[in-house]
């Protein structure tokens, strides 16, 4: 399920429920990164909005291990447990990276050992003003803190990775010199955090440095389990009788082709369509990362391409 739906009671309150339906429908043409597609969608593998490699960066691939078709300007492959790239495109190109930036957002929080049963609020301070996104949260919803890290890893709900920052020790300022910290102690080079969502487009990084992130998040079964879930559902309002429904951001997620351990999405105008997941494939336990993306199918489509190409090409050794 790829949209997020609010459920209320019989009566009156359901028909303020609909209404708030149909809002939700309107906001979810303009907000995809918060759990929310369009269900107007080209069959499953489909890329035509996609195209190669543009001035952005097309000649950037190094001779690696495989020589594959891929359309996002920057793309990289690595074996999983040994950290060597299969591909790589562009690779050490420093780019905004968006909502990837949530990974890092987990790790901090997880690693802060802050209860997860604890209540924490979204407040004005949590409002995106930046990129002018929307939010099913409204100021004033409270959910555990292991609730909002499921909608920010499994929904890119930025509202939700914003709040977590907040309830830091040190709070937000804090928060982020953690972010920058755990990228030091990765060996993340070439990577900055300045926000713990991803909107603004000084959250930086490249191919390479994210294969390190993604290695590194693998290692928490809770990123792991909230990153692949295909639905998580809250509840909100005064009374908690209003059911906010979200659905996962990648399309990937649940298909009986893929094997997925671990993924995020990513999307702002600066960084392009952009995803990392971990996955098994074809028996290889495989980081991939696509960023910078021109189509909205073109990173699902990449590594649909990765898929097949690796299965041919174990089928003719």
């Amino acid at each position: 399920m790829r949209f997020l739906s609010i459920i209320g009671g019989h009566g009156a309150s359901g028909v303020v429920c609909r209404m708030i339906a149909a809002a939700a429908l309107t906001c979810a043409l303009l907000n995809l990164e918060s759990g929310i597609w369009n269900a107007a969608q080209p069959p499953d593998g489909a890329d035509s909005l996609s195209r190669p490699a543009s001035s952005k960066g097309g000649r950037g691939s190094r001779t690696t291990t495989f020589q594959l078709d891929v359309h996002s300007n920057i793309a990289a492959v690595a074996d999983a447990d040994s950290s060597n790239l299969l591909y790589e495109k562009n690779a050490n190109k420093v780019t905004p990276i968006a909502s990837i930036t949530k990974l890092m957002t987990a790790i901090v929080t997880l690693d802060a050992k802050l209860p997860l049963t604890d209540l924490v609020t979204v407040s004005d301070d949590d409002v995106d003003d930046l990129k002018g996104t929307r939010s099913f949260l409204t100021v004033g919803t409270t959910l555990t803190r292991e609730a909002m890290l499921h909608l920010a890893l499994m929904s890119s709900e930025n509202r939700a990775a914003a709040c977590l920052s907040r309830y830091y020790t040190g709070g937000r300022p804090a928060f982020i010199a953690a972010m920058n910290r755990e990228a030091h102690e990765l060996g993340m080079e070439n990577s900055r955090f300045v926000s713990p969502n991803g909107l603004s487009p000084e959250d930086v990084s490249t191919a390479r440095d994210l294969v390190r992130l993604v290695k590194a998040a693998c290692q928490y079964l809770l990123i792991r389990q909230f990153s692949t879930d295909t639905e998580f559902d809250v509840y909100v309002g005064k009374l908690g009788d209003v059911r906010l429904q979200y659905g996962n951001t990648d399309r990937l997620i649940g298909r009986p082709d893929w094997n997925i351990e671990l993924q995020k999405t990513g999307f702002i105008n600066e960084s392009g369509r952009c995803l990392v997941m971990d996955a098994q494939v074809d028996g290889r336990n495989l980081i991939m990362v696509f960023l910078d993306a021109y189509g909205r199918l073109t990173c699902f489509a990449d590594a649909r391409r990765v898929q097949r190409q690796l299965a041919a090409l174990e089928r003719r050794r």
